[in-house]
């Protein structure tokens, strides 16, 4: 019999009200074994349990088996948590992708980046992509069982032929997408998200095209959403199947396709079904050769090799004329996969710069009704940094360029990271290390405070992906460093020093009509 470790019982849960402790051991839920976390959450659907549970080394019990009955609202979860996070050894990928990032990492990084994972009860658990080719048709049977949902399936082409050469295994091709329309079949239950890796030469062009197009008539309406994303290419490639990064001229080509099936579908579907994700519209709208205005150059104080690097960032438009509308993305059913985030951040930043105003004018008027904290703006003065990868640079420059309007005392240092480490193509903030920013950022003026991204550190610590810890970025630099969180209203409170739940949801919204480019002086209270 299979036993499965606790190793945390979640506060106030009903396993908690039952002395159920970390250390106990979950041998059976109603005398059925436990073979993996599909059964666990199978068998805790029911409204009536017997757990049994043999106490951990620590428990003054320990040893003794316990038998537990457990009433409970259904599909209600018990509240365990197990050391094995699948209750069972993770499945490695068999595949050899021409495009995986993994191989494409250095030698010398702790163990756990190399590892592959290719399975379907992370895809449930945590949003994973599988490819299906390691998946017995005995595991698809017990997807549809337990009606196990939403599953993320990495497609990259529908060409049976195609996608054998491209994820090298000889199970890829109709063998794995027959399992993907097994899943997708109507009345199933199951909600499936599609992802495809663009590959210049391989499966772009008139591949992806058809790929969409089957997407959507042969596996929608379970398949509710498709992200299309560039490939991710580092400089350590050597040995590995040539490919090349998309130029600006050949992302907008990927747009124009991406934006007719969108047509089509939001036709026969309404909705939009497949997305791109961020870097295509911040690719495609690149300006190279566009300097920076001396009065921009002077308040960052970046160098001359600085300035140029910035060059190739440049957009040829504002970032509002750039993305799409909040609503052509029909709620972000992609957000995890890059699509929609830069969209998400910017109104969530300028709602933060809204909201803030109006409390800062009520405040302003005597009015009371501010949140704790709001400063007032004509007095506040504020020096911080920023770290960031070289995508998103120009559209933070927009938006703290707002910011500084509103609030003249403000001065934002945003120091571009060029990826040393992975390679210069790698352009996304969520990939930089310690060192390189260590290296690049040594000597300059940080003001009160130097933020680095969330999406930098290693889940639940404080350590970048080179293993590098934020102590020792503090320490090499000189500097305070607070960990910036993922939203727009994140950017908004590190900007102007407000405290922790400033922006929380239940707060009063001030007048909709406020201008957020207008504070209000003396003159006009």
């Amino acid at each position: 019999m299979k036993e499965h470790r606790i190793s945390h019982v979640e506060q106030g849960s009903i396993a908690e009200e039952t002395g159920i402790e970390a250390g106990d051991v979950l041998l059976s839920v109603n005398g059925k074994e436990v073979g993996d976390i599909f059964d666990y959450r199978l068998f805790c659907q029911e409204e009536q349990l017997t757990v049994l549970i043999r106490k951990g080394d620590t428990s003054k019990d320990a040893g003794e088996e316990w038998e537990i009955e457990i009433e409970k609202d259904p599909y209600e979860d018990p509240g365990l948590i197990f050391e094995k996070g699948l209750m069972d050894e993770y499945r490695s990928c068999c595949n050899g992708c021409v495009f995986c990032f993994i191989d494409q990492m250095p030698k010398g990084m702790r163990k756990t980046l190399y590892f592959k994972d290719d399975d379907a009860r992370l895809s449930f658990l945590q949003g994973n992509y599988v490819t299906l080719t390691n998946m017995s048709d005995r595991d698809i049977d017990r997807i549809l069982e337990y009606h196990l949902s939403p599953i993320n399936i990495s497609f990259h082409t529908t060409n049976p032929e195609l996608r054998v050469r491209m994820l090298r295994h000889p199970k890829a091709g109709e063998e794995a997408l027959s399992k993907a329309r097994r899943l997708a079949r109507e009345g199933t239950g199951i909600e499936l998200n599609g992802q495809i890796v663009l590959c210049k030469g391989l499966n772009d062009g008139h591949e992806l095209d058809r790929t969409m197009r089957d997407l959507l008539n042969e596996y929608a309406p379970g398949l509710v959403s498709v992200s299309v994303v560039p490939v991710g290419l580092t400089r350590h490639r050597k040995g590995l199947y040539p490919l090349e990064a998309f130029t600006s001229g050949e992302a907008k080509q990927v747009l124009s396709q991406i934006h007719t099936v969108q047509e089509e579908a939001l036709r026969t579907r309404n909705t939009r079904f497949v997305y791109a994700a961020d870097e295509w519209y911040l690719m495609a709208a690149r300006k190279p050769g566009v300097t920076k205005d001396a009065d921009s150059a002077q308040r960052r104080r970046g160098t001359e090799e600085e300035e140029e690097e910035r060059r190739l960032f440049e957009l040829t438009d504002t970032v509002d004329n750039i993305l799409p509308k909040a609503e052509e993305y029909d709620g972000y059913p992609q957000l995890e996969n890059g699509v929609g985030m830069t969209r998400l951040l910017v109104d969530e930043f300028r709602e933060g710069l809204r909201l803030l105003t109006g409390w800062v004018n009520a405040l302003e008027k005597g009015a009371g009704d501010a949140p704790e904290g709001t400063p007032v703006l004509r007095t506040f003065s504020n020096e911080i940094s920023f770290c960031t990868g070289m995508l998103i640079l120009p559209v933070l420059e927009e938006l703290f360029s707002e910011a500084m309007t509103i609030c003249p005392g403000l001065c934002v240092h945003l120091y571009p990271v060029r990826n040393d480490f992975f390679g210069e193509q790698i352009t996304v903030s969520g990939l930089l290390t310690g060192k390189d920013i260590i290296r690049q950022c040594k000597g300059r003026p940080f003001g009160s405070k130097l933020c680095l991204p969330a999406s930098l550190l290693r889940s639940g610590e404080r350590v970048l992906l080179d293993d590098v810890t934020v102590e020792e970025i503090e320490e090499a630099l000189g500097i305070t460093i607070a960990i910036n969180g993922h939203s727009g209203f994140d950017l908004v409170s590190a900007l102007f020093d407000l405290p922790e739940g400033y922006f929380d949801a239940d707060r009063l919204t001030p007048d909709p009509e406020i201008n957020p480019y207008e504070i209000r002086t003396e003159d006009t209270v």
